[in-house]
């Protein structure tokens, strides 16, 4: 069994999401708390910008509960940078207790989970969740400068510029954490550092499979089943490799990565990625919902693909993972 069940109430208590210009430009516009000007944040350069985003989120959550930052026990986040430098830049002047994470674009369900699984223990009575990404310093790190202008293929997402976190407490009235399912490493042989998707679509299905298996549900018992950022190419496979195992994956199936741009209307090629997508998708637009009483039960599923520039040089393959974290309605 890899599900973990929260039965002490883990309850979210404010949230918030930042994004960039071309997110914002995007179908969730009026879902974010703040929306950039340019690429820069008003900063200089790529990976400061990312960690505004990060301050950003979590001074509008911090805010939205009316709290100040030594009300927070602990602290949980990451991105795609090396050393995470992203999050801890961005959290450094808050100084909260920190853990730093890197589970790629499953980094979000990640730092949730974890946070849930510490809060229900009993030993902390607050902590936050958030996770960042930026386009251009994640092209920088894992492919090429836009500068160089490199060709990009069909399959190539689009890194997701933004931050959003989740401040979870001990107890409460409100959306509960009721249950995690952690996800094991999967490798089908991908070596094409363009084409993420698919690399992370049987991980998805993985960890799909193992939830419904562990809490005895069918996809029917869920209003919303939402994947970190398979994208286009990777959502089609997902379907596919779902449906040979019996799961039939319907209209209440969607993908973060293709709900966070118009892939007719913006040129993203597959849609978005990075772990900024997953936590700004999910923090602006599907919680209030789920606040609202619109949704009464989502999993969500955020996806990783687990590689490096050095292990793609290298001729290594790209592994995946994913997360799952089911919310309920009160």
């Amino acid at each position: 069994m890899q599900t973990l069940f929260i039965k002490t109430p883990v309850t979210v208590e404010a949230h918030a999401a930042v994004v960039g210009k071309k997110e914002g430009e995007g179908p969730l516009r009026d879902c974010f708390d703040l929306v950039a000007e340019d690429i820069f944040f008003g900063e200089n350069t790529f990976e400061k910008a990312e960690s505004k985003f990060v301050s950003q989120a979590i001074n509008l959550t911090l805010k939205k509960a009316g709290l100040k930052p030594d009300a927070i026990d602990l602290l949980f986040g990451g991105d795609l940078l090396n050393q995470c430098i992203g999050t801890s830049y961005g959290i450094r002047s808050f100084e909260i207790p920190f853990l730093g994470l890197y589970g790629a674009c499953s980094t979000m369900a990640e730092s949730l989970a974890l946070a849930s699984v510490t809060l229900s223990c009993g030993q902390i009575s607050r902590a936050i969740a958030v996770t960042s990404s930026h386009y251009y310093s994640a092209e920088r790190q894992y492919r090429f400068p836009i500068e160089y202008g490199g060709q990009r293929p069909p399959t190539a997402q689009w890194t997701v510029s933004g931050s959003g976190a989740v401040l979870l407490k001990n107890g409460g009235r409100g959306v509960r954490v009721t249950s995690v399912t952690i996800g094991k490493m999967l490798d089908f042989g991908i070596t094409d550092a363009n084409n993420m998707g698919p690399a992370m679509a049987p991980a998805f299905v993985d960890t799909l499979k193992t939830h419904l298996k562990d809490t005895h549900r069918k996809v029917s018992d869920y209003d919303l089943i939402l994947s970190g950022d398979l994208g286009s190419f990777g959502m089609e496979m997902a379907r596919e490799l779902a449906k040979d195992e019996g799961i039939f994956l319907g209209e209440n199936y969607a993908d973060c990565g293709c709900l966070m741009f118009d892939l007719k209307r913006q040129d993203v090629h597959a849609g978005g990625s990075g772990c900024g997508c997953s936590a700004t998708v999910f923090c602006g637009a599907i919680l209030p919902e789920l606040e609202s009483g619109k949704y009464r039960r989502v999993l969500l599923i955020s996806t990783g693909a687990l590689m490096s520039p050095t292990a793609i040089q290298q001729g290594e393959s790209i592994c995946g993972i994913a997360h799952a974290v089911c919310f309920e309605g009160e």
